[in-house]
């Protein structure tokens, strides 16, 4: 069964309130779950049911520490627009005397006797006198928590005034604005990483994540080509090389394309169960995701909404897909390995009689340090070798340093795709590999890179003044942009919204990764243009094929080039040709 189909103990799990806000939490199973305002109900009302449905609490009985939930039926759930759509399809009466303008905006209009005709909303005033409530007595109408908030809404309306003044749009927007106010109501939604994307914008401090918006960070994914690349019998996998430093974002947006973000259920058995005296699985080398960091270790964590935490000794899922297809480095380690003292340390391999001498504390330190400097040698040899199918980038650091460590690493034809939130260093990234500055690179190439021998030189050349970065290494470099603009979609109100939230634009650099062609080439054929000639001048060429061709009954053949020559010379004897390499001798068969 899918991860998103049922909600399953222990899982992480969005709540989006009546007020549009999403307030993201842990189903533990026999807990207390507090939306605040709204009231609190047990987790377990929630396990093993399906997602995407609407909830709401009922009055708390006494006796009850937490309220009762009730599933609210989609027919409830879309009354008004089911309403208001019946209202459209069957006009109000003549004797109403009510008339609606085409585009759904009610007018003013008043009669001879001083009869409203038609209204509009432009004289209505929302202030606290038309409403004969008070604040108090709202206050004990709230602790009453009749009928999940609906008896109140109901209140608050009858008790306004000017309600009778009110157009059909605007008493829909004040009802609205009530209800989400004090109508008890939540929706259960699966947290993916778009609704992710979207809490950590909107609800906090999206600086953190570099103020990626979920487009691109789908856009991203696509251009650096990121999918499901398990390695077959005669097929090789896909890895893929990443700098993210947005606390895992665009990992779990790379992971979640690559299949490995969610654990199955078998392994979700493990959830809460103890890692220690497990037998640690090796690293995968296919399907992979190699991430390169600045600090000691990775920080990777909006991660733990989807069970992973590499940063404590106790994970939360032993068996997640990525404890062994995520794999981490630094870039200590990657450029210069002896340097990093976990890899340059090697642990001593003991000897069974020693082994069985230490005490059982320094026994498991061994072979944790063991397994530690065993998976760090293997992560930091594999992507020394390269061969990566893809690079994604996600960092405030200058591009141009990455790419000149990063772009040895890549197979030829890998996709690159650099987020940036600003475009300023995509385009001097873009400037890099421009087609003028290769062709300038590739006429009179820098003496540091002429000097070079060996191809793997050549690929790990670090640039220089003129020239940062090798241009003969990326082709069909290019900066873009998108925002997906929304809409407010009702009947006869549709239109784009027209506030939103500031923040960085936000720019993706593309480009692919190429191997430039050794040595000088030269391109070979015959370019030349045909000479224009007048119309009634017969050519040689047009003369030739005028000429009769023999017909044998074996075929045709044609004459040979000499008596050709004589006969379109009158006759005229001509000396004959030296044969070349290349010329054709044509010869009548034997009879």
């Amino acid at each position: 069964m899918h991860i998103h189909t049922l909600v399953q103990p222990n899982s992480w799990i969005a709540l989006r309130l009546p007020s549009d806000t999403l307030k993201v939490l842990q189903i533990v199973p026999n807990t207390a779950i507090s939306i605040g305002k709204y009231g609190t109900f047990s987790s377990n009302s929630l396990l093993e049911r399906p997602y995407n449905l609407t909830y709401e609490l009922l009055d708390l009985q006494a006796g009850q520490k937490g309220s009762t939930l009730r599933v609210v039926p989609a027919s409830e759930l879309h009354a008004d627009t089911i309403a208001e759509e019946d209202a459209a399809a069957n006009p109000k009466n003549e004797d109403d005397k009510l008339i609606i303008g085409g585009d759904g905006v009610e007018y003013e209009l008043v009669g001879e006797n001083g009869e409203v005709i038609m209204r509009s909303n432009r004289e209505t005033i929302d202030d606290g006198a038309r409403q004969t409530l008070t604040m108090e007595e709202i206050e004990v109408l709230k602790r009453e928590g009749t009928g999940a908030g609906k008896d109140l809404i109901a209140k608050l309306m009858l008790s306004h005034t000017a309600l009778d003044q009110k157009t059909s749009f605007s008493l829909a927007k004040y009802k609205l604005l009530k209800t989400k106010k004090y109508l008890r109501r939540f929706t259960v939604l699966p947290l993916d990483v778009a609704l992710l994307t979207e809490w950590y914008l909107n609800e906090k401090d999206g600086g953190k994540i570099l103020e990626m918006r979920s487009e691109l960070l789908g856009l991203a994914g696509c251009w650096a080509n990121v999918h499901f690349s398990e390695s077959l019998p005669d097929v090789e996998g896909g890895k893929w090389l990443v700098v993210d430093e947005t606390g895992g974002l665009l990992v779990a947006a790379m992971a979640e394309r690559m299949g490995i973000l969610h654990p199955s259920e078998e392994q979700l058995q493990s959830v809460g169960k103890s890692s220690h005296h497990r037998e640690e699985p090796a690293p995968a080398t296919s399907n992979t995701i190699t991430m390169i960091h600045n600090n000691a270790q990775p920080n990777l964590s909006l991660l733990k909404y989807f069970l992973y935490d590499p940063a404590t000794s106790t994970p939360p899922c032993p068996d997640h897909p990525l404890t062994t297809h995520l794999h981490s480095l630094s870039w200590l380690q990657l450029i210069s390995p002896t340097e990093d003292t976990t890899y340059s340390t090697a642990v001593e391999q003991l000897l069974p009689a020693d082994l069985e001498a230490l005490k059982p504390g320094k026994r498991g330190t061994y072979y944790r340090k063991l397994r530690r400097w065993n998976r760090t040698k293997s992560i930091v040899d594999s992507t020394r070798n390269g061969g990566f199918s893809g690079l994604a980038i996600a960092s405030s650091m200058d591009p141009t340093s990455i790419l000149k460590h990063a772009i040895p690493l890549l197979r030829g034809g890998a996709n690159i795709a650099i987020y940036s939130p600003t475009i300023e260093p995509l385009v001097l990234l873009s400037d890099n590999y421009s087609t003028s500055r290769r062709t300038a690179f590739i006429t009179s190439p820098p003496p540091s890179f002429a000097s070079l021998t060996t191809e793997e030189d050549r690929d790990n050349w670090q640039g220089d003044e003129d020239f940062p970065l090798n241009p003969t290494l990326v082709l069909n470099a290019s900066v873009q942009s998108a925002r997906v603009k929304r809409w407010q979609v009702l009947p006869g109100r549709t239109h784009p919204i027209m506030t939103g939230k500031g923040g960085a634009e936000g720019y993706l650099f593309t480009a692919i990764r190429v191997i430039p062609a050794r040595g000088k080439i030269e391109a070979r054929g015959k370019f030349g243009k045909k000479r224009k000639v007048d119309d009634n001048v017969a050519t040689p060429d047009e003369t030739q094929s005028s000429v009769k061709k023999e017909k044998l009954d074996d075929g045709v053949v044609a004459q040979n080039i000499d008596e050709l020559a004589q006969e379109i010379n009158g006759g005229t004897e001509t000396t004959p040709k030296t044969k070349t390499e290349g010329d054709i001798e044509m010869a009548s068969p034997s009879p």
